[in-house]
């Protein structure tokens, strides 16, 4: 089995920290291809990011689609371009903060995300709004903490998301802690044995669903809303992507 994960953003450290995470939980069979665009933004912090990330991703699915991979990851916990990537391909698609979320609702009743800035936490909202998973996270907080802080030695990262899985886990009753950021992926074991409870990382978890779903033999719906898009023209800087 091959399974491409994609990051998002252009960061080729964060990209090779991500796929260090996917191969430490990979099956023996299971080859890990991390990926990401050249072009874009260096990191997702909100909605503007977001945007102009989205096309290089899917650029990305594509040519993983294309050499027939059996299942492709999303590496940003805002899912970006999910739906976009899930239309194109024909292989399952699983964004990480899905991936996480759904594992975090069978370990405990009430679940928790800790993720990097404010900002990011109306689109994880949304998203659990849409996933039909609200009702079950207690609370969205961030410890404050830029993504790209995360690689960087000299910063008390991981003293702040420690600070406020604690919180998380004193205010908010939470039973289970899901990491809001792909960047954050090595540090869910030992921040799970500090704090005697799960910590879940979403790497690690849409490794193993998309094992599942290979295993399975299943690939995404084609019938309705991930069809394929209509052939049309598209113009310009844009036209590379045009559906045919």
């Amino acid at each position: 089995m091959r399974i491409l994960v994609v990051n998002p953003n252009t960061t080729a450290a964060m990209t090779e920290k991500i796929g260090r995470a996917a191969r430490a939980v990979a099956a023996s069979g299971t080859e890990i291809i991390a990926v990401n665009p050249p072009d874009g933004p260096v990191s997702i912090e909100g909605y503007y990011d977001e945007a102009f990330s989205v096309p290089g991703l899917l650029a990305e699915i594509a040519k993983g689609e294309a050499s027939g991979v059996s299942a492709h990851i999303i590496a940003c916990f805002d899912d970006t371009g999910l739906e976009a990537a899930r239309s194109l391909a024909s292989a399952p698609v699983i964004g990480i903060g899905e991936a996480a979320f759904h594992l975090a609702s069978m370990l405990g009743h009430r679940f928790a995300v800790v993720t990097t800035l404010s900002r990011s936490i109306a689109a994880i909202e949304t998203n659990l709004l849409k996933y039909g998973l609200a009702s079950r996270c207690a609370k969205v907080r961030a410890c404050e903490v830029p993504v790209l802080a995360l690689d960087d030695p000299a910063s008390n990262a991981s003293a702040q998301i420690s600070a406020e899985i604690e919180r998380a886990k004193r205010e908010d009753n939470a039973e289970v802690i899901v990491l809001g950021c792909a960047g954050m992926a090595d540090l869910a074991a030992r921040l799970s044995e500090q704090h005697s409870l799960p910590v879940i990382d979403g790497v690690a978890s849409a490794v193993k669903l998309a094992e599942a779903l290979g295993a399975l033999g299943l690939k995404t719906s084609k019938i309705r809303a991930y069809a394929a898009p209509l052939p049309k023209t598209y113009l310009g800087s844009q036209a590379p992507f045009e559906p045919r």
